[in-house]
């Protein structure tokens, strides 16, 4: 697989406290790899070596093949979780000022400036300060400034604090078509339904350790359970619990239909498969619901995390 990031053996503390622990990472070119992990995990602590803002002590980062050099930092886009736009300075003149920093002509800079502020539809905000702005606006701005400069890795943590849900979704679209357009992106959150919609591969720290790592659909087969959402139409409920439970495990089931049905969460064993379960249910009713329990990230990540 072609990985534009490669973190290999990285290890960083801080006296007596480690923040990394060993960790390896492989970030596929052209992917959404998410950075998962609960507070003080070490994800923030990663993502600023990435940045160069810290050096680990031991191990090494390559981007696109090489070790990470101080000029590699324009080939990189960071919107942190803590902003940091000046207040009291007026959107256009930092938008211009941080694109300058990042390496574009002013000329470049206006030219990009000014397709995104349309974009996004923010062309109005030019002339107002920072402070003028509610954090979901400023939170744009931020976003803009961090993808102005088309970096070939595009870092953001909890790139949805502060928005509504029509703005979360407007960015998330935005973060996929930079995707699809080339750009690698590393997304580190605490909202799991974004990892189930954005991320295709992902990695989750705790402790300062790295405990779960790969494409998200391996994992999530991997943690399958061999359970189904069952709905039966039978004449009598109470006999086909009972037979069911001759052969399969039973558990309360959680969803919505429009007939008076028979409902349960089945479990079958490995030495069985999904066929042999419709077939008995077949056999003793009219089946009207069957779909596979598919552990979710968040569950993925609430059970690996305690597991650990």
């Amino acid at each position: 697989m072609d990985n534009l990031l490669v973190a290999s053996n990285v290890s960083k503390s801080f006296g007596e406290f480690t923040a990394l622990n060993d960790i390896s990472v492989s970030v596929p070119r052209g992917s959404v790899f998410g950075l998962l992990g609960p507070n003080g995990a070490g994800k923030t602590t990663f993502i600023r070596i990435i940045n160069q803002i810290t050096m680990p002590d031991s191990g090494e980062v390559l981007l696109d093949g090489h070790p990470l050099k101080p000029e590699d930092i324009r080939h990189i886009g960071y919107l942190p979780e803590e902003r940091g736009l000046y207040k009291s300075m007026k959107v256009g003149d930092q938008a211009l000022y941080l694109a300058q920093l990042k390496g574009l002509s002013k000329q470049e800079a206006r030219k990009r400036l000014k397709h995104w502020f349309e974009r996004l539809e923010i062309g109005d905000w030019w002339n107002k300060k920072i402070q003028e702005l509610s954090k979901g606006m400023a939170q744009k701005i931020q976003f803009v400034v961090t993808v102005l400069h088309e970096p070939k890795l595009l870092i953001f943590d909890e790139p949805f604090s502060g928005f509504d849900p029509i703005n979360a979704n407007l960015i998330k679209d935005e973060i996929l078509r930079l995707r699809d357009n080339g750009a690698t992106v590393i997304f580190s959150t605490h909202r799991m339904e974004s990892v189930e919609e954005m991320c295709d591969h992902i990695a989750l720290i705790h402790q300062s350790n790295k405990i779960l790592d790969g494409k998200l659909v391996d994992i999530k087969r991997a943690h399958r359970s061999n359970t189904y959402e069952v709905g039966l139409i039978a004449e009598n409920h109470s006999e086909v619990e009972s037979r069911l439970k001759e052969r399969f495990e039973l558990f309360p089931a959680d969803f919505k239909t429009i007939n008076d049905e028979f409902q349960r969460n089945v479990r079958i064993s490995d030495s069985e498969t999904a066929n042999d379960l419709i077939s008995f249910l077949t056999s003793k009713g009219q089946l009207t619901h069957f779909v596979e329990v598919v552990p979710s990230a968040n569950d993925i990540f609430i059970q690996t995390v305690k597991n650990s």
